[in-house]
């Protein structure tokens, strides 16, 4: 990954700033966290700390996923967030475009997951060792090409959409990792975090963050 590493330049959009919390609107092709080596620094965190020293780390999305992300700003923040994505109380819809006529127009996909040690950092789903990992899919417009689909992940395993797709035999276009065949033929990966629901840790009040997909 580090040979080909050119993050988007320009400025991140911030959907949410207040006392407890950040929430931004991540591009496709920028890491989350910094990477092993120099030359993996540059990142969405280290950005937001030139503006924002006191970030904290909650939760990523992948180098070529983009959409709404939350940091926050305060111990109490992280703690009291963390446990929401851990227990399963926030709600994220991503929107996906993804090769071939999905059927039918609604699903649920339930296929344990393990990291793919030889090709890490690939996943692959085992059903002997692997996590539980849980998807929901609901078709917004397909053709014999192509599906735009809604995609709600019930956990949050490393790389559930991707894998979860492909092993439907529809992949997620653009996928560098489990479609290369694509890869050249779309800018990016067709992935994109478009709502994020959870409750604000200071006094508990239901929020939802949307950032519209560029694709």
């Amino acid at each position: 990954m580090s040979s080909d590493y050119t993050p988007p330049q320009g400025e991140i959009p911030i959907l949410h700033a207040d006392h407890e919390i950040l929430v931004v609107d991540k591009p496709a092709g920028l890491l989350s966290v910094p990477g092993k080596g120099p030359e993996l620094a540059d990142c969405l965190i280290e950005r937001l700390k030139q503006a924002f020293p006191q970030v904290l780390l909650v939760h990523r999305l992948d180098r070529d996923t983009s959409g709404v992300m939350v940091f926050a700003l305060t111990a109490h923040a992280q703690r009291h967030i963390g446990l929401q994505f851990e227990h399963r109380r926030t709600k994220k819809t991503y929107l996906a475009r993804v090769a071939g006529r999905l059927e039918p127009k609604t699903g649920h996909i339930d296929l344990p997951l393990i990291v793919d040690w030889p090709n890490r950092p690939k996943q692959m789903v085992c059903h002997d060792t692997g996590k539980p990992a849980q998807t929901d899919w609901r078709v917004i417009k397909a053709s014999d090409e192509e599906t735009r689909v809604h995609l709600l992940p019930l956990t949050g395993r490393s790389h559930q959409l991707r894998v979860h797709m492909l092993a439907q035999g529809h992949p997620i276009l653009g996928d560098p990792f489990y479609a290369p065949e694509t890869a050249s033929n779309y800018p990016r990966m067709m992935l994109h975090a478009e709502e994020l629901r959870l409750r604000h840790p200071d006094g508990g009040l239901g929020l939802k963050f949307r950032a519209p997909a560029p694709f």
